[in-house]
Order: structure tokens, then sequence, then C-alpha cells
């Protein structure tokens, strides 16, 4: 699946279970809305591989409810308000994410991020990470017009970091992210440690490459 290493100007990634491992703030924030409909909490196991899928995911698997039911948008305004309030409570950078920023700015690379996630929680997110003034830009599921997989979002951040697409490596955990990488015509690189489910057919992704470890990245760039 890897191809030979290219010349690469910038590097953009996903941020839940992609840059940060989110699942255990989401999961709790879930278990709230558990809680409403007096029902016990859902071990994080469970519910980990959702964490990528937003509120609807969570609410889906965690309650079996979808957008239409009855007390749906309690529930799910019950799930975001403990989330917005407790958002940096367990959430912590994968291993390799701190090391491999550190290279890519020794190297003069600019990063940044480019989520579904929407901005009233990716900014604060990245504050509490103590990242949000490193990142060259952030791009939310509700800055364009657009969000993933449609190309909008990629192409944004390319445009405020002054780099062309094809010169991008894309680091995302989900389909929609190599998705949205080659229809802008971006590298995509599949986070295989991220909140991918195991009957997942990577092989079909069309992706540029599949690594382990955010650090390996380092190996699809030439120095």
């Amino acid at each position: 699946m890897l191809r030979p290493p290219a010349a690469v100007r910038a590097v953009l990634f996903d941020l839940d279970g992609t840059f940060a491992d989110t699942a255990p703030d989401l999961a709790a924030a879930l278990n709230q809305a558990r809680a409403a409909r007096q029902l016990p909490p859902l071990p994080l196991e469970v519910l980990r591989p959702q964490a990528s899928h937003g509120s609807a995911g969570l609410l889906k698997v965690g309650l079996g409810i979808e957008a239409g039911a009855p007390d749906y948008d309690t529930l799910r305004d019950i799930l975001l308000d403990h989330y917005a309030n407790h958002i940096c409570v367990h959430t912590r950078l994968f291993e390799g994410i701190a090391a491999l920023l550190e290279e890519l700015e020794r190297r003069g690379l600019p990063w940044g991020i480019v989520t579904n996630k929407p901005h009233r929680y990716t900014l604060p997110l990245m504050q509490a990470l103590g990242l949000d003034a490193r990142a060259a830009c952030l791009i939310s599921g509700d800055t364009c017009g657009h969000a993933k997989p449609h190309p909008e979002p990629m192409l944004k951040a390319c445009e405020i970091l002054g780099v062309a697409p094809a010169d991008c490596l894309y680091l995302g955990d989900d389909l929609r992210d190599m998705q949205a990488a080659n229809a802008a015509n971006m590298r995509g690189v599949i986070a295989r440690y991220g909140y991918i489910s195991k009957d997942a057919a990577l092989d079909t992704w069309d992706a540029h490459a599949a690594i382990d470890n955010p650090i390996e990245l380092l190996g699809l760039m030439t120095l």
C-alpha cells in the first residue's frame, strides 16, 4: 500500500481519532444522555469506533435513535452540552503526534486541522490542548459550505497555507477523509491506530498509504 516518498510542503490532520483521542470525553457525553433515560453507562470500547461519527453516530449506537425520533433533539442537546462543558477532561494527543508536530516545525513545514467537528468544539479543544496557536489552519465542519467528504474544506486549508493540494499529506481515520483527500488531489494517509471498525475494508479506501503510528508519516516524505 505504501508508495515511494515524495516532497511534502504541508501536513493536515483529521481531529477525532487521528490527531487526538477524544473518545473518552465523547463517550462520557453519550453516557450522560443515557443517564437521562435511566440507562447504565456503556463501556468506552463499545463507543470508541463511533467517536469519529459525531453525535448522530453516538446516539444511534448508544441509544438506538436517529434524527426524527421524538426525543432525539433533547438527548442530542444533553450530549452536546455535556461535551461542550467537559471537552478536554480525558482527551489526549495520540502517542507520536507531539513528536511529529515538533519535527514538522523543525523542518519548517506548516500543519493544520481539517475536521467535521463544529467550530464550537474544535477551537476550545485545540486551545485546551495548547495547540491552537501552533496550527497554521483550523478548518471545522462548519467553516465552509460543505464538510468532508466534499473537497472544499481541504482546498480551503491549502488556500490558507498557500500550498498546492498535491503537495500536502492528509492523515485521517475514516473513509470520508480519503474521499475528501482524493477529491482535492491530495495524498490521503490512513491512521490505522484511529477509530476504525474491525470490518473496515481499508484496501478499498484508495489511500496513498496507511500507518500505525503518526511518526511513520515522516517516512512518506523526502528530506
